[in-house]
């Protein structure tokens, strides 16, 4: 990931035309022997958000491994038009010791960049997701939600054009789910970043998507692309609609194809 130097202010990376990750026949297999993935094509552009779907063990998250370079690909092509990326976890992963502005800063502070930048960058990001006023709260004060925006917040600090979300809001209540798809669909709407989103919720992909794609079993191939015909900003009763249950039914039966 490219930042500024340690004495800069960091600039807003330029916006590139074209897709920011593209995979391109790609496979993996792990020393074991088991392969994961097989011949997946999926490009990512700017003002896409495009979420992923399939069955446990399906190679989702090796995907989002293989964007951030955590994996290496054993054929095809990935090309990442960005080195400006997020990456969410299904974890917040907050330093137990660290109050919320410490653990903010901590991705600008491991590439060096220094305190008065840090700390700036750090308060817009809290502010952005709405963590004002928690600054000097250690992780075991605040909410499983609030966990999940401090570590949207930490990875806001890196200017993302690519955010990578590996199932981020899985393990929270239905309600805090649900306020976070609205809030992370706003940041989405005023922050024009490209998202590829891991989720095992249809209807998770689909109302925050532009693009849902279905993968098989193991190995994992994309057997099902669908576009979200719903504009942008979206209306969060749009969840309630026929229109939205008729592609949330159509990605559903896709998925229970790829399944069976």
């Amino acid at each position: 990931m490219s930042l500024t130097t340690p004495t800069s202010t960091p600039s807003a990376p330029a916006h590139r035309a074209g897709p920011l990750l593209g995979f391109h026949d790609v496979a993996m297999t792990f020393p074991d022997g088991t392969t994961a993935l097989s011949g997946v094509d999926l490009t990512v552009s700017r003002g896409e958000f495009v979420s992923v779907v399939g069955p446990s063990g399906c190679g989702k998250s090796t995907l989002l491994r293989i964007a951030s370079g955590l994996e290496t690909a054993s054929a095809g092509v990935v090309e990442l038009a960005t080195d400006h990326i997020g990456y969410v976890f299904q974890d917040a992963t907050l330093l137990p010791w660290r109050d919320v502005q410490g653990n903010v800063e901590l991705l600008a502070e491991l590439k060096g960049r220094g305190v008065k930048a840090r700390r700036e960058a750090a308060a817009t990001a809290i502010r952005l997701v709405g963590l004002a006023g928690f600054e000097k709260h250690l992780p075991k004060q605040l909410s499983g939600g609030m966990k999940m925006r401090a570590s949207l917040a930490r990875s806001f600090t890196l200017d993302p054009e690519l955010f990578l979300f590996d199932e981020p809001f899985g393990a929270l209540d239905e309600i805090t789910r649900s306020r976070l798809n609205d809030e992370l669909l706003k940041l989405f709407t005023e922050q024009h970043f490209a998202g590829l989103f891991i989720t095992h919720s249809v209807a998770e992909a689909v109302y925050l998507s532009t693009k849902v794609v279905v993968m098989s079993g193991r190995p994992g191939r994309l057997v099902g692309t669908f576009d979200v015909p719903f504009p942008m900003p979206r209306d969060p009763d749009i969840r309630f609609s026929p229109e939205f249950a008729a592609v949330v039914g159509e990605v559903s039966h896709a998925l229970k194809e790829a399944h069976s």
